[in-house]
């Protein structure tokens, strides 16, 4: 099979493309800078160079291709506005599928998140759930969702969703300052604590992508792929702490004054080109509860996730200690 992956030189994009590769499939890497993807030319991926909002570049990287993997979206970067932020995951996902269509691509597997939902509110959030999205980045991910919807609703390229639940494991960079906090007595937890979180591991994560990318049943839906259970923020907090071995976090302190201050942080920093120290958008994390129902995919896909929490918890607390991130190193 040739595969075209976007977003390899990224978390998710980059395990994709390896495991692609080591079944024996042709993949194809869209890259904005071939420095920085060193390490899929030395897997074997052929770069490509080019970018989201580049059409002629996107036709040229899904010439001959069988499967589009569309990985690759900006995210939560404070130099990036709004507009920036939709002309890449809307805008450049509209790019890519009009590509993809014109050359006939036998499949597009499209990366959405569970972050469309926003808030989970009346227990578990299922496909068929609305959109709730809370930050920039997450309505800029529906607008892209729709697009896509609306190429399916079109019949004329076999499209996959998927939405990925919060990713872990060795690489991953996003959980590193939680990890970090907790290695060394640092952190506080803002509120009860008791809110639900429901997290993948990366393998699992892409034995679910490569299924949407395979099971014929799968065309024309919408998937969540994350871990089978949600666990409390208290529960998560004393895992990590477990697996590095330091006392689990006693701090507490009421996360409403918090959220409050993030809001006048960001009233007055923001005209100022000044970054907040506290943004409210991270605030919620302690606030927001997300927990989700991924029997469609088990269903379907024979999804099935086989990594503990905890045993995924210390392989990405191991790699974080090779990496020299962790003062226990």
């Amino acid at each position: 099979m040739r595969t075209l992956v976007t977003g390899g030189t990224g978390f998710t994009g980059g395990h994709l493309c390896r495991k692609l590769l080591q079944a024996g499939h042709h993949v194809q890497a869209l890259v904005r800078d071939p420095l920085r993807a060193e390490a899929l030319s030395r897997w074997g991926a052929q770069l490509v160079e080019g970018d989201l909002r580049d059409p002629p570049a996107l036709r040229r990287a899904v010439e001959g291709c069988d499967v589009v993997y569309h990985v690759a979206a900006a995210f939560r970067q404070e130099d990036l506005t709004a507009r920036q932020m939709r002309e890449i995951n809307a805008g450049g996902t509209r790019n890519l599928l009009e590509a993809a269509e014109a050359a006939g691509v036998g499949r597009f597997v499209h990366c959405s998140t569970v972050g469309v939902h926003g808030e989970t509110r009346d227990g578990p959030d299922d496909e068929e759930s609305p959109y709730r999205p809370g930050d920039r980045y997450q309505r800029s991910k529906v607008e892209g969702e729709q697009i896509v919807r609306s190429f399916i609703d079109r019949g004329r390229l076999p499209i996959v969703v998927f939405r990925p639940g919060g990713i872990y494991g060795p690489g991953d960079l996003r959980f590193l300052k939680l990890f970090r906090t907790i290695d060394r007595g640092r952190f506080i937890m803002l509120g009860s604590g008791e809110i639900l979180y429901q997290l993948i591991y990366i393998d699992d994560l892409i034995d679910g992508i490569l299924a949407c990318g395979s099971e014929q049943r799968a065309v024309g839906r919408i998937y969540i792929l994350t871990g089978e259970q949600p666990v409390t923020l208290n529960q998560l907090v004393n895992s990590i702490a477990d697996v590095l071995g330091v006392d689990p976090p006693r701090w507490r302190f009421p996360v409403t004054p918090v959220y409050l201050a993030g809001c006048l942080c960001e009233l007055l920093c923001k005209p100022l080109g000044i970054s907040p120290p506290i943004y409210r958008r991270r605030v919620d994390f302690f606030r927001k509860s997300r927990s989700f129902d991924i029997s469609r995919a088990q269903r379907e896909l024979g999804f099935q996730p086989k990594t503990d929490l905890r045993a995924g918890l210390g392989l990405t607390a191991d790699w974080y200690r090779k990496q020299g991130y962790l003062a226990s190193a």
